[in-house]
């Protein structure tokens, strides 16, 4: 094996370690809060996009249409979310979130930021920069070889 496969080898196995440790520390944090870990990616989808309808918010999160449907149900009974008539053409249903869902979502962000805070305290400015950077280069990397 060269070199150049070698580091892909260790970088795949790195992320692969890196996304792990994110999740059990997202799926701690969750532990203190009334929701699901798909609760979460889907209320976090509509704080960032906006009101979707449950087709929408299906494609964002990965899910069947009649998961999400359950998944939107459960989040309706626990006043996160609620469903809205698209004003412009009533047929279309709209999923909206509600204060008691941002305030979830804004928390569990918050700690999620203070553990990666925490991870990151002896890095250097300029290994903050260099990282950032190349996470940017990365993510942006795999979004137009995924679109291919």
């Amino acid at each position: 094996m060269d070199e150049s496969a070698e580091a892909i080898v260790k970088m795949e196995k790195r992320l692969r370690y890196i996304s792990g440790m994110i999740k059990q520390n997202g799926r701690r944090i969750l532990n203190n809060y009334p929701i699901t870990s798909p609760q979460f990616v889907a209320l976090q989808w509509l704080l960032e996009e906006g009101d979707l309808t449950i087709g929408e918010l299906s494609n964002k999160i990965s899910l069947a249409f009649s998961t999400t449907t359950d998944l939107v149900d459960r989040m309706e009974r626990n006043e996160l979310v609620e469903r809205v008539r698209d004003l412009k053409d009533r047929r279309v249903v709209r999923i909206h979130l509600l204060e008691k869902g941002k305030v979830i979502i804004h928390e569990v962000i918050g700690k999620r930021q203070a553990f990666l805070g925490e991870v990151l305290e002896n890095f250097s400015e300029e290994d903050m920069k260099n990282l950032t950077r190349l996470l940017d280069l990365l993510y942006n990397q795999m979004k137009t070889v995924s679109e291919k």
